[in-house]
């Protein structure tokens, strides 16, 4: 796509004439390099891609503490540096070791207080528009404060709808006096934005429906990365390491928490326990590991590993038959699996948890398996089918190969980011 046009849902709409930019961004959100998964990777790519378009960035960005919901080593207090050209300024904040509930609302409102004062300082060095990334939510009353004293547009990038995912999980009981609430302020905020924009059209529709007007809406897909050499197509280092041998791998590497549905891992895992030449494999942190592992205890096919370097992750996604992308029920389109691109980038077909009417099924169909959220038979079934066919597995991954290149290519779809951004950053 030309930096010139501009994708709104499925359509690609041309670009107002170009006008003269404030060419300086301010961007507000928690999740930064050196994260290597979730929205970190994306958020860092884009301040980095802006750079090299010849905008100023000031980023607000959180302590570095995910996936492991621990602090990292060598981070703490206020930092400010240079980053690959953007000036970051990293904020201190609450990091709850178990992050349900109370927690996880005190852990996004501590960094929005952090926030407040080094994007008020930045305020003045008059920005085009100021970008808040959600999560976090709660730092757009910073994001907006600091985009009226500067005259700039606020633009809200929504990767996650937090409130709603909060009732998927349990963190928030749904028909409670806060979630009412949580869902009014969640509308408030999202209707305060100049621009906003989401990563799936399924999550487009979202944000039409809580009523951000439908011209202030913009699709901006998240990438496969494409980078990923590996130096063993078979993946052959880690079956050494871990002992996996000539098995069949089924893989999950990414994030642990409540709204992955690993549970649904664990059954396939027993249902299979009689099979010597298919194993499970999940790779990575989070809260809910502790208790998957006690689940799984005494299954010999399944083993858990930790979160691997991003220097292996070619081989790591090579050593994959197929990759498991297990997701639960009320979570649907609230959050396109940030893991999906680089799953279908992999050329390894996908075997899913999603419904018909979601938008996740809409991009696994045809690349992969989809069967119902939370059902360990048909999950069972579906790795044992492909298990079992080799010639399919290869076609289906081919086909996510294709797929990932044709919609999440990372250098267009960077531009198209630039390009919204130079809009948002237009002088009226």
């Amino acid at each position: 796509m030309k930096a010139a046009e501009i994708s709104m849902g499925e359509r690609t709409m041309p670009a107002p004439p170009r006008r003269a930019t404030r060419r300086r961004l301010l961007l507000i959100g928690l999740n930064y390099d050196p994260e290597p998964l979730g929205i970190a990777p994306y958020t860092s790519a884009v301040a980095q891609a802006l750079v090299g378009a010849g905008v100023a960035i000031d980023a607000i960005v959180a302590q570095p503490y995910y996936p492991t919901w621990r602090p990292w080593p060598g981070f703490g207090g206020w930092q400010r540096a240079r980053e690959n050209g953007v000036e970051v300024v990293r904020c201190p904040h609450y990091i709850p070791r178990d992050p349900n509930g109370i927690r996880r609302i005190l852990h996004h409102v501590t960094f929005a207080l952090a926030a407040l004062a080094p994007a008020l300082s930045r305020a003045r060095r008059r920005p085009g528009a100021v970008l808040v990334i959600a999560p976090s939510l709660m730092a757009v009353p910073v994001g907006w404060l600091a985009a009226r004293l500067s005259g700039a547009r606020l633009w809200i990038h929504v990767q996650d709808f937090e409130v709603e995912a909060s009732f998927a999980t349990g963190l928030i009981r749904e028909r409670s006096v806060l979630a009412k609430l949580a869902l009014w302020v969640e509308n408030r905020l999202l209707r305060s934005a100049d621009l906003a924009s989401t990563i799936s059209p399924k999550m487009v529709e979202r944000l039409i429906a809580k009523g951000v007007a439908a011209e202030r809406v913009r699709e901006l897909r998240n990438w496969a990365s494409g980078s990923f050499a590996a130096g063993d197509p078979s993946g052959g280092a880690y079956r050494r390491e871990w002992g996996l041998g000539d098995r069949k791998v089924a893989l999950y590497s990414g994030n642990i928490a409540n709204k992955q549905g690993l549970e649904v891992v664990i059954d396939a895992a027993r249902r299979l326990r009689h099979r010597d030449d298919l194993v499970f494999v999940i790779c990575g942190e989070g809260p809910n590991r502790a208790r998957l592992m006690a689940l799984a205890d005494g299954l010999s096919n399944l083993q858990f590993h930790d979160l691997q370097p991003a220097e292996r992750m070619g081989d790591l996604l090579a050593l994959a038959s197929m990759h498991l992308l297990p997701q639960i029920a009320s979570a649907a389109d609230l959050v396109l699996p940030s893991k999906l691109t680089n799953m279908l980038a992999s050329g390894r077909p996908i075997v899913a948890t999603a419904a018909k009417s979601s938008g996740l099924y809409d991009e696994v169909v045809g690349c992969g398996l989809a069967v119902p959220p939370g059902d360990g038979a048909a999950f069972a079934a579906a790795v044992a089918a492909l298990a079992d066919d080799p010639a399919r597995c290869a076609e289906l991954g081919e086909a996510g190969r294709l797929r990932a290149g044709e919609r999440w290519g990372r250098e267009a779809l960077l531009s198209r980011f630039v390009a919204v951004a130079e809009a948002a950053m237009a002088v009226d």
